[in-house]
C-alpha cells in the first residue's frame, strides 16, 4: 500500500480538474483495502474510491480525506465448460485490457465495450454500456468489501439491481456501501455462441463499409470473431470521442434519456424533438441526449472553456477550463437551452468526489 500527501485531483481524473486531496492510498492487492479503510479511519477522514478517472469529476475546494486508488491487477479464467468462461478480473485492471483478454482468447460478451475508458472495478458501479452491450449482460457476481458488515461479501448479479447508469451500488441507500474488489464475468465461447448481425446501427454500418465482401459474406453465416468487432468499434470510438490522454474529458458526459412506452408526455417531446427514437431490449424507449445537443445548436460550442464535442455532442471537453466553476457554468447553459427548446431536463453521468 503506498500513501501520499496533497495530491492534485486533476492528476487523477481525465477531466483534469480539482483541488488537492488530503491523503491518497494505492491499493496494490485487494486485501490492502481494510488497511486502506483502517488508515482514514484513524485520522478521522471522509474516504473516496476512486478507479481511473475516467467518470469522475474533482471540484475546486479539493478534498480533505482519503482518496483510494484501486490498483490491484490480475485476469482468470477460473472455470469453464464447452460453451461457458468464468473469467475473474481484479478491480484495478485497466477496463480495455479485460477486453482484449477476453477477444484474445476468443471470448464474446464484452467484445463491444473496446476502448471505454477506467478500471473493471467501476464498470459494474454505472453498469456501463456501449454499442448494444451492457455490462449486466455478462457480469455473474462481485467481490466487496462490505463497509457497513465489516467483511468481505459476494454479491450475484440480481442482488446489483443494474439499469441503464444505475446499480445499488451508486443510487439508493446501499450506495456507497461497498468498494469491489473483483468481478467475475461469464463469456461465451465465440465458436459456440455465434455473433451474427444486425450489430448496432453505427458499428453495423462501420462493417458494411469497411469490411471486404467475401469476409462479410463468410461472418455472416458463421459469426463475427470478436476481435473483428472490438476493432471496429475502436474503430469508431477513436474516430468520434477524444482520447483522454490527449484531450481532457470524461467522456460522454451527459445521460441518456429513457422512457417508458406509456409515458406519453414525455414521447411527445419526444417526437417533437425530431431526434430518433429508439426502442431498448428491456421494453423502454430512448433518444439520445447529444441529439438534442446537437439540434439545440450547441455542437462544438466553446462554453467556458469547455468544448462541445463536433464529433458527438455528448462529449465535453477541457480545453482552457481552469476550475470546477468554469464546468458548471457549461453545464448550466447546456442544460438550460436543451430544457428552452425542447422540455427536456438532462443530467450529468459523471461523480462528483465530495
Amino acid at each position: 500500500m503506498k500513501i501520499r500527501e496533497n495530491v492534485a485531483i486533476s492528476s487523477l481524473t481525465t477531466m483534469r480538474l480539482g483541488g488537492e486531496a488530503r491523503f491518497v492510498v494505492e491499493i496494490e492487492d485487494k486485501s490492502e483495502i481494510i488497511e486502506a479503510l483502517n488508515f482514514a479511519k484513524e485520522k478521522n477522514l471522509p474516504w473516496f474510491v476512486l478507479g481511473g478517472g475516467a467518470n469522475t469529476i474533482g471540484r475546486d475546494e479539493g478534498f480533505p480525506g482519503v482518496i483510494i486508488l484501486m490498483r490491484n491487477k490480475g485476469i482468470e479464467i477460473v472455470d469453464s465448460t464447452a460453451e461457458e468462461f468464468l473469467v475473474v478480473a481484479q478491480a484495478g485492471e485497466v477496463w480495455d485490457d479485460f477486453v482484449k483478454f477476453t477477444v484474445e482468447h476468443e471470448l464474446s460478451g464484452v467484445e463491444c465495450l473496446a476502448k471505454i475508458p477506467g478500471t473493471v472495478g467501476a464498470a459494474p458501479v454505472q453498469n456501463i454500456g456501449a454499442y448494444g452491450q451492457e455490462v449486466s449482460q455478462t457480469i455473474d457476481h462481485v467481490v466487496a468489501y462490505d463497509t457497513k458488515s465489516l467483511e468481505i461479501v459476494t454479491i450475484g448479479r440480481d442482488e446489483m439491481k443494474m439499469s441503464y447508469r444505475e446499480t445499488i451500488f451508486n443510487t439508493g441507500a446501499e450506495a456507497g456501501r461497498y468498494i469491489i474488489l473483483e468481478v467475475a464475468f461469464m463469456l461465451y465461447d465465440a465458436n459456440f455462441e455465434a455473433l451474427l448481425p444486425p450489430f448496432y446501427n453505427s458499428l453495423q454500418k462501420y462493417l458494411d463499409e469497411n469490411l471486404d465482401a467475401n469476409l462479410r459474406t463468410q461472418y455472416n453465416k458463421s459469426g463475427y470473431p470478436p476481435k473483428v468487432l472490438y476493432d471496429g468499434v475502436a474503430a469508431i470510438r477513436g474516430e468520434k470521442l477524444p482520447d483522454p490522454l490527449e484531450k481532457a474529458s470524461a467522456g460522454s458526459f451527459f445521460k441518456n434519456i429513457y422512457f417508458e412506452p406509456s409515458d406519453q408526455k414525455t414521447l411527445a417531446l419526444a417526437e417533437a424533438s425530431g431526434c430518433k427514437i429508439y426502442d431498448k431490449p428491456d421494453g423502454r424507449k430512448m433518444i439520445n441526449t447529444g441529439a438534442l445537443i446537437e439540434n439545440a445548436g450547441l455542437k462544438g460550442e466553446l462554453l467556458h472553456g469547455m468544448r462541445v464535442s463536433d464529433k458527438a455532442a455528448l462529449v465535453l471537453i477541457n480545453e482552457s477550463a481552469s476550475s470546477y466553476a468554469d464546468l458548471a457554468a457549461a453545464r448550466a447553459e447546456i442544460s438550460e437551452k436543451v430544457l428552452d427548446k425542447f422540455g427536456f431536463k438532462i443530467f450529468q453521468e459523471p461523480v462528483e468526489i465530495v
